[in-house]
């Protein structure tokens, strides 16, 4: 398991409003600098070479980017690179900002970098410093790579902030990142080393680190338990590798009951089965198991936050593939809560497999279930890579839903989850269809098919990952593959509050 951190990566927070000095600047090689639009000219007079960096911003062409690097005169090769910010823009800009700042910063593979915020107020200040920090990490993070020749690694090893907020939290910054990295370079690595075996070991490596008890359920196991939904996807594989995975974090005087279930898709490569996918479709399909991967370093962020309640986490891992022995289109199967399916589509693999490890999490009675699933073409068409699907059996959960995705940078968008969409899947020789033939509201159609596997009872949330691949990174994220999810999760739980505010009862 690769090291998900900077090597020895030293962050130094000095809380003083003092302005660094000349000698401060002088000892790291690199000075992020984020002002606000127009900044006033005593902010420049507080400055270490003030006069000249306003300068430098005046001279600068009105079309050019607003992060403007050069070096510091008299200080040998201290970098500066300097991002005007303008309050009032919405969040995911000022991510957007910071996540090209924090690639400027690090061209020059600094091993120290200054971080200095001036001109804002304290949640501004805060933002800015925090965003600010995961950017550098996120981006200094090494993603797979096996060339011979690999490239300059990042050689940041130190981090120091001047004039820190109040509310500025540094744990909590790094567990973020840590579960980000984690769902990201498992999502990356190529298809022929994230098997289903691969993906299997290298959980079992990393919960004996964690402490997470782990069990797994291989294909002879879920034939005793009845998965028909999940067998058959994996029926067509030429090894029997799939299975299901159950981590358990149990925090001291966390109960042993599960307080939240987190559920993922972890589909190692998606052909598309019989219904093969063209060319273009199945280049990227690796990334099909980006959900596990995000429910993964969720647990991750969680477990290093101390997080005070019992978290169950279910994996649901296989391939897609072609052969002899693939399921069908009309295939009929029964899945371990009882429910028959008629199979419309072997390309609809995701909520097949999804559908057995949602009862069988179900059957631990959460209270609360999340799962996450690069599930539908259709998200994308309705959102572009920009936003992530929400739907849930609990209606009145959608504004604190959405207003989490706003507050923390990864946007999400609420669907209906109205019952009359059900007939769309009505089948005529078993309990529901897999999916519609005309692929209307794709994604509305399999929350609602999801949903026959949740018990009623049980708040749900279901996020359908339209984000988990944008090109030229989004948010703070500077990768296309984006980890979209971990960020969320830990906003929903730790600032929404979501298992305080869960209702009873059920919608249609």
């Amino acid at each position: 398991m690769t090291r998900l951190l900077p090597e020895g990566l030293e962050i130094s927070i000095s809380k003083t409003r003092d302005l660094p000095t000349a000698d401060q600047v002088a000892r790291m090689q690199h000075l992020l600098l984020i002002l606000p639009v127009s900044p006033k000219e005593e902010l420049w007079n507080q400055l270490p070479h003030g006069d000249v960096l306003a300068a430098l911003i005046r001279r600068r062409p009105s079309h050019a980017h607003a992060a403007l690097a050069s070096h510091l005169p008299g200080q040998g090769r201290v970098g500066v690179t300097i991002s005007l910010v303008k309050a009032g823009d919405p969040l995911h800009k000022k991510q957007s900002e910071l996540r090209k700042l924090a690639a400027t910063a690090l061209t020059e593979a600094p091993e120290s970098v200054g971080i200095l915020c001036l001109g804002f107020d304290d949640n501004d200040t805060a933002m800015l410093q925090g965003g600010a920090i995961t950017a550098l990490m996120l981006k200094s993070f090494p993603m797979p790579k096996q060339k011979r020749e690999p490239g300059p690694l990042s050689r940041l090893r130190r981090l120091r902030v001047f004039g820190a907020a109040p509310g500025l939290d540094l744990s909590r910054l790094r567990a973020e990142v840590e579960g980000n990295n984690l769902a990201r370079w498992l999502t990356a690595l190529p298809p022929n080393q994230l098997d289903a075996g691969g993906y299997r070991r290298a959980i079992e490596e990393l919960a004996q680190r964690e402490g997470w008890e782990m069990k797994f359920l291989g294909e002879a196991a879920l034939r005793k338990k009845s998965a028909g939904a999940f067998l058959a996807v994996c029926q067509g594989n030429a090894d029997a590798d799939a299975g299901i995975v159950r981590l358990r974090y149990r925090p001291a005087r966390g109960g042993k009951k599960p307080a939240l279930a987190l559920v993922g898709k972890g589909i190692t490569f998606d052909t598309g089965g019989n219904n093969l996918k063209p060319f273009r479709g199945m280049l990227d399909m690796h990334e099909d198991m980006q959900g596990s991967a995000v429910a993964l370093g969720t647990l991750l962020a969680l477990s290093r936050l101390k997080f005070p309640r019992a978290v169950d986490c279910w994996l649901a891992i296989t391939e897609n593939r072609i052969g002899a022995k693939a399921y069908k289109s009309r295939d009929v199967v029964v899945a371990s809560n009882g429910v028959s399916i008629e199979v419309i589509h072997t390309d609809a693999e995701g909520r097949m497999v999804l559908a057995d490890t949602l009862a069988m999490a179900s059957n631990d009675n959460p209270a609360c279930i999340i799962d996450y699933a690069t599930l539908t073409g259709a998200c994308v068409g309705a959102l572009t890579s920009r936003y992530s699907g929400v739907f849930s059996n609990r209606e009145s959960l959608y504004p604190l839903l959405v207003e989490c995705g706003g507050s923390c940078g990864e946007r999400v968008w609420g669907f209906p989850m109205d019952a009359d969409f059900d007939e769309a899947i009505d089948s005529n020789i078993a309990d529901v269809a897999q999916c519609s033939q005309d692929n209307e509201g794709d994604h509305i159609l399999a929350a609602r098919f999801l949903g026959r596997f949740v018990d009623p009872a049980i708040p749900w949330v279901h996020v359908d990952l339209s984000a988990s691949h944008h090109k030229g990174g989004l948010g703070l994220v500077p990768t296309p593959v984006t980890g979209f999810g971990v960020r969320y999760t830990v906003s929903l739980l730790l600032d929404g509050q979501l298992l305080d505010q869960l209702p009873p009862g059920e919608t249609g």
